[in-house]
């Protein structure tokens, strides 16, 4: 009897931001192959029988290849098991969705997927802005800072990613974020359009530095940390939480 897998979306790392259809899944599932950004507070939710499988991906590190980790999801469903992919944030956003569906769908195997917060929604809420503005950014668009070799990649769409009059998110970004932003000033995004570095949102670590364009690619370019992060741009609400503030009850 062929399984059933559920892509279940953790959110960005917060135990309290996780849905509970979320949670109802990884009590229930046999098999969790989880991410590494998904391997915190919100895997204790899996039943204590669950086998847990890391299969996550990080640049610089070694990681799990694509095609092993379809290889088990094929193989967990197959032998009946109830499967849970957790990957962290929302699944459908830079989560390399689109592959582990198609080698279910070829095998026969039935999936669902659950959403679950994005990274770049709990970061602007934990920071204390909203991603849009009414007179000043009627658009939100997301891009990945990085390719398949961890470069900047070469087919960007400059002309929409240096508009000044859109709030920009670049996930994956952080060692090519000094190049991204030589292109987005030589394609006339001012130098001190307002920008922000979020790292470790939803977990212990978090922190956000405020900056500009310009000055944000000289800190970038000098000092790396190993926190996964997320660079905005453009015209950010200058508020955000009052003094003391973490955004705690």
């Amino acid at each position: 009897m062929t399984g059933f897998v559920s892509f279940v979306s953790s959110g960005p790392g917060d135990p309290e931001l996780i849905t509970l259809k979320a949670v109802d899944r990884l009590k229930r599932a046999d098999v969790v192959l989880f991410d590494d950004l998904a391997s915190g507070p919100v895997l204790d939710h899996a039943g204590a029988g669950a086998e847990r499988i890391a299969v996550g991906k990080r640049a610089g590190r070694p990681s799990a290849k694509q095609e092993h980790v379809n290889a088990l999801l094929i193989e967990h469903a197959q032998a009946g098991k109830r499967v849970v992919r957790l990957k962290s944030g929302d699944s459908g956003i830079f989560g390399r969705l689109e592959e582990e569906i198609g080698a279910l769908l070829a095998a026969g195997i039935r999936y669902e997927i659950i959403p679950g917060v994005p990274s770049a929604c709990a970061a602007a809420a934990h920071a204390g802005i909203p991603l849009t503005r009414r007179l000043t950014a009627r658009r939100l668009q997301f891009v990945t800072g990085a390719d398949i070799t961890g470069g900047l990649p070469e087919t960007l769409n400059w002309a929409a990613l240096a508009d000044p009059g859109v709030t920009t998110v670049v996930f994956m970004g952080k060692r090519t974020f000094p190049d991204l932003a030589r292109g987005l000033i030589a394609h006339g995004l001012p130098a001190d359009t307002p920008a922000m570095l979020a790292e470790a949102v939803g977990q212990a670590g978090q922190s956000f530095l405020r900056s500009t364009v310009a000055e944000l690619a000289e800190v970038l370019a000098g000092a790396r940390t190993d926190h996964p992060a997320l660079i905005f741009y453009g015209p950010l609400a200058p508020f955000g939480l009052p003094p003391g503030e973490t955004g705690g009850a």
